[in-house]
């Protein structure tokens, strides 16, 4: 899963995978189309994404297309779940909390502590002494 979560930390790879996701394979050259990277920027990509298991390889004569393979983002998917849960569970709370909680106004403080500090007597004028 560690692998799984690396490799989604990183924006291009989430682009190329967006891609895979409609469905069919599609070349190396095809992937890194739309990039403004060099085609062995994006190999290292996809070697981070298929050491990751989220990416199949298969070769056909000189083309190699990329496939997506979905498995290890259901076994995040399920752990990301129990926090998932978590977060929705304390946050129906909160909202359950604010609703339901009679709000009172504060009462205003009273006069003698809104009133502001003395000031500390200083000397004015010139301090020289003659």
């Amino acid at each position: 899963m560690d692998m799984t979560f690396a490799a989604l930390a990183d924006p291009t790879r989430r682009a190329l995978l967006a891609r895979l996701s409609e469905g069919q394979a599609l070349s190396v050259s095809e992937l890194a189309q739309p990039f403004a990277m060099s085609l062995p920027a994006i190999m290292k990509h996809l070697d981070v994404l298929s050491d990751a298991g989220l990416l199949a390889r298969e070769k056909s004569g000189r083309v190699v297309a990329c496939r997506l393979t979905a498995a290890p983002m259901a076994q995040a998917m399920q752990w990301l779940s129990r926090y998932q849960r978590f977060w929705f569970d304390n946050l129906d709370r909160l909202a359950a909390f604010v609703e339901d909680e009679p709000w009172k106004q504060q009462a205003s403080p009273s006069p003698a502590a809104s009133k502001p500090s003395p000031k500390k007597s200083t000397r004015r004028g010139s301090t020289r002494r003659n």
